[in-house]
């Protein structure tokens, strides 16, 4: 009996599963009130879930792996938020760069609004530390310059992250990337949210006290990135989201070990001012060369809070003094 012949190369790829293999980026298979398809994406698995939505891995329809994050709950304002919804989405769509997960699609699901964005095969940065520890110094080095720069080319588009954190950031085959840069311009266009929303250890003091948020504030959460990486462990520690943004609007960033260069630009990205931190571009140009950027003039800032205690205790005061006088 003449052996069975062996099929060809092109049969043997034919055969084989077409799914994407599951690495440990996906959390777990679908939960039961999961939708199965959004738009024209099919749902495969859970990423991960935080507090803007819950992101899936998902089919294309042209058969490509992509990652999906759908949006909680129901924008406010009706017609005329979804229409902000996706002229925001065509400024994120025209972001690129080499280290960051491009942002594919992004659309409306009956009454929740969704994006769709590269999928990038790999463990997330958080996962790494929490399982391996620390990262060693060449590594922590070369994921501190992609991050960057893929910082600087959000930031070059006009687009601000607004949620970095070792979570955004993806391990893959080709390096570090970062991921996730249009969820919460979005979710905010969509105004689904209210308050700041977002990993409070990494949040930086302008948002937690509701002022305006620009590039500064994703300097802030790389540099609480970077100490993460080289020490386990946040700058302004874990606990309560209370207890945690105290530290960050009033505290010194414990840095723990790290010393060098990169302790350095850490702490000027940590500053509480956001004037006084470099911009994403610096931070690239300062690890290339190996030193920080010289420090920047530091403006004197008043904090929004003070200055309502202050305009309430003028009116008190001047209130009491015509009292008197009447009186």
């Amino acid at each position: 009996m003449p052996p069975t012949p062996r099929p060809s190369p092109p049969e043997r790829h034919a055969r084989r599963d077409p799914r994407p293999r599951r690495d440990r980026r996906v959390r777990g298979p679908l939960a039961p009130d999961d939708p199965r398809r959004v738009g024209g994406y099919r749902l495969l698995g859970r990423l991960g879930e935080g507090g803007r939505g819950v992101a899936y891995l998902a089919r294309s329809p042209e058969g490509e792996p992509v990652a999906v994050k759908l949006l909680r709950g129901v924008p406010a304002g009706g017609r005329r938020a979804l229409g902000r919804f996706r002229a925001e989405a065509d400024a994120v769509l025209e972001v690129t760069g080499r280290h960051i997960a491009r942002m594919l699609d992004a659309g409306v699901a009956g009454d929740r609004p969704y994006i769709v964005s590269e999928y990038v095969e790999g463990p997330t940065l958080q996962r790494v530390v929490e399982e391996q520890g620390p990262l060693p110094d060449e590594r922590l080095r070369a994921v501190a310059l992609r991050t960057a720069a893929g910082l600087a080319a959000i930031h070059r588009a006009g687009v601000v992250h607004r949620g970095f954190t070792p979570g955004e950031v993806v391990l893959g085959p080709d390096g570090a990337k970062v991921v996730g840069f249009g969820t919460a311009r979005l979710a905010d266009a969509a105004a689904i949210t209210t308050g700041p929303v977002g990993a409070p250890a990494y949040m930086a003091p302008e948002q937690i006290e509701d002022e305006p948020v620009g590039p500064p504030a994703d300097v802030l959460a790389w540099g609480a990135t970077v100490v993460f990486a080289a020490t386990g462990r946040p700058p302004f520690g874990t606990g309560p989201s209370a207890a945690v943004m105290r530290r960050v609007t009033s505290r010194r960033p414990d840095l723990g070990g790290m010393d060098g260069p990169l302790r350095d630009l850490a702490l000027r990205c940590l500053d509480k001012n956001p004037a006084a931190r470099p911009t994403a571009r610096q931070l690239v140009r300062a690890l290339r060369e190996g030193r920080a950027p010289a420090p920047k003039p530091r403006p004197r800032r008043i904090p929004a809070y003070r200055w309502r205690m202050m305009v309430a205790l003028a009116v008190v005061m001047t209130v009491g003094f015509v009292l008197g006088l009447l009186w």
